[in-house]
């Protein structure tokens, strides 16, 4: 859970440096932009609505959202507009450019943070994390993919193109494909203990366990050879 909530943190801070160093903004902005731009509706509420639609796609890919996704649209935002509180714009171009990669490695940073907390994945990552899982693809080549659509129906809508904006589709993949692995959390398989055998045993053997059922059927061979197993 700490660090979930580092990962959301830092990734609302990423953006904050991105939009600071105003030579770019991310595609799902740009998407946002142009609907804006085409409908309009706000560029806020149109955001949530993409993120909602998004969502509807993790259906089919079977994925779940978890508490992570729910923080992920709770906290990124405020953490985002501390970000833009406390980070000066900068007016040298070299400045900009330094303070968008170091924004757009942050971010990469705080997706495998947050992703790697095993807590749910964001609207966004959860498509990206669900069609890596569906198709076997690499994830910078999943997460390359969606930016590179994204930014190409943003653009046709009349979204706003930068230099920062290209960067991102072109490093954003490689980079979470690095950072997702660094920082998984692993878990631990569940271990057969007492609450997972019954003691059946004649009195004169007080110490026999025997397996039950459901510890069983835990570690049958997925084809179902060797099952069943005589429970006594």
């Amino acid at each position: 859970m700490t660090q979930l909530l580092i990962g959301l943190f830092l990734y609302g801070i990423a953006i904050a440096t991105m939009m600071q160093a105003s030579i770019g903004i991310e595609p799902w902005d740009v998407l946002a932009q142009g609907i804006t731009l085409r409908t309009g509706i706000p560029f806020g509420l149109v955001t949530n609505i993409v993120g909602a639609l998004v969502l509807l796609l993790w259906i089919p890919l079977r994925q779940r959202p978890g508490i992570g996704t729910v923080l992920n649209v709770l906290l990124v935002g405020p953490s985002a507009q501390f970000g833009l509180w406390a980070i000066p714009q900068p007016s040298e171009l070299w400045a900009r450019i330094l303070l968008f990669a170091g924004g757009l490695v942050l971010i990469a940073i705080a997706s495998g943070l947050y992703i790697g907390a095993q807590h749910g994945p964001g609207p966004r990552d959860g498509l990206m994390t669900g069609l890596h899982a569906r198709t076997g693809r690499p994830i910078w080549l999943v997460r390359t993919a969606i930016e590179a659509t994204v930014l190409l129906i943003g653009w046709l809508l009349g979204g706003n193109v930068g230099w920062g904006t290209l960067a991102v589709v072109a490093f954003i993949g490689p980079l979470v494909h690095l950072t997702i692995p660094l920082f998984a959390l692993q878990v631990q398989p569940r271990t057969l203990g007492r609450a997972d055998v019954c003691d059946e045993g004649p009195a004169s053997d007080p110490g026999r366990l025997i397996e039950t059922d459901v510890a069983a059927r835990a570690r049958v061979a997925p084809d179902g050879s060797g099952w069943p197993f005589a429970r006594r």
